[in-house]
């Protein structure tokens, strides 16, 4: 895991490749209760029996859920330290370029893009790319903004 500690390693850091996830298997129990909790319930993604005789050939993950995966994959990567707090801000430029059939294996590769001084902190862009085992095309790319604070001075 990459630890980056304070605003300035954060900007010495512009542009390293952190590194890796592990690999995680999306199962059908995971696309179900995404399904559940969004109300996303096509049968693409919801139906092995109809989807075995679709266009993908079983069923596939909910884009939103490979992307959903991203903070936690992310925890395995790397680390900001020396801050009082962060927050997740937003999303850039989200593509879905491959669908992620049920039980493949993802894994997250994350770049660190970008640091922009904001009020009281700065704006991190960590560009994550989601990766699935044995296939060239990614399965999502997106850049993940964060904003983190300054950690308050001690006395």
């Amino acid at each position: 895991m990459r630890i980056i500690n304070g605003f300035n390693e954060l900007r010495a850091s512009i542009g390293e490749f952190l590194g890796y996830s592990e690999y995680h298997t999306v199962t059908q129990d995971e696309i179900d209760r995404f399904a559940d909790l969004t109300g996303d319930h096509q049968w693409i993604h919801v139906d092995p029996v109809r989807a075995a005789d679709g266009p993908f050939g079983s069923t596939i993950a909910h884009g939103l859920l490979t992307l959903a995966l991203g903070p936690q994959l992310a925890h395995t990567v790397y680390r900001i330290d020396g801050m009082t707090m962060g927050v997740n801000y937003g999303y850039e430029k989200i593509r879905f370029p491959s669908f992620v059939p049920v039980n493949s294996k993802i894994r997250l590769g994350a770049t660190l893009a970008s640091v922009v001084d904001v009020p009281s902190g700065v704006q991190v862009g960590i560009s994550f790319k989601w990766e699935i085992e044995g296939q060239d095309k990614p399965a999502c790319v997106a850049e993940m903004l964060l904003r983190y604070t300054a950690e308050k001075a001690t006395s």
